[in-house]
């Protein structure tokens, strides 16, 4: 195992996973506030600003992650946008995440009834008003659910950032395996950590969602 002990593997490993939870959030958050900008044109009265948005779901749920990190990366310094690591596997990931959620979303506003819709029209309300004070609170208690549900996809996803070396847990994990020559045990810890990370969030999504379950059958 080299010079490195059983500790010196978890520490590493654990120092390496803030990155992980760090790019994770990242991700999230921009990609939350930039799928809440396609979900916003995506149901728009707006017939081209709804097909732009829709070309922008499929392209980036139709292609995969490995390949949109590849050209964040290797495609933007083709075109002379040197950008670090980090910042590509960021932008990357809040695209991707982005359309998930906008999608998500569609799916949860799109489950409103339609008199809520007529309800607000005869207020004389108009699309951004409805939006706001009618459909997305009724459909954010929905949404809760799959969008914690999700959060484990992101989280799994950053393991690709190590293909344009972005120092995660999971590159992290290669470069220990090489240098120590334990690959049960750095393995064996980073499936550890994931399940750390990841398992309290589905437990989460799994709550909310039988929550909501007992919520709609009361009513």
């Amino acid at each position: 195992m080299s010079d490195f002990s059983t500790w010196d593997i978890l520490r590493n490993l654990l120092l390496a996973a803030r990155w992980t939870v760090l790019l994770s959030l990242v991700a999230f958050i921009c990609g939350g506030i930039f799928g809440l900008i396609v979900l916003m044109l995506r149901t728009g009265r707006s017939a081209w600003m709804r097909r732009c948005a829709m070309g922008y779901i499929e392209l980036f749920q139709g292609t995969p992650l490995l390949m949109q990190l590849f050209l964040a990366f290797f495609g933007l310094s083709l075109v002379g946008f040197n950008v670090p690591a980090w910042l590509a596997a960021g932008l990357a990931l809040t695209l991707w995440t982005g359309a998930f959620l906008a999608e998500i979303w569609r799916g949860c506003v799109e489950s409103i009834p339609k008199g809520q819709w007529e309800a607000s029209s005869s207020l004389a309300m108009g699309y951004l008003q409805q939006m706001r004070y009618i459909i997305l609170p009724q459909a954010f208690r929905v949404a809760i659910p799959p969008t914690v549900g999700f959060s484990v996809q992101v989280v799994k996803g950053t393991a690709l950032t190590s293909i344009i070396g972005f120092v995660e847990l999971s590159k992290a994990s290669t470069m220990l395996t090489n240098a120590t020559f334990a690959p049960f045990t750095v393995y064996g810890f980073v499936a550890l950590i994931y399940f750390a990370l990841c398992w309290p969030l589905s437990k989460t999504s799994q709550a909310l969602e039988r929550k909501l379950n007992v919520a709609h059958h009361g009513h």
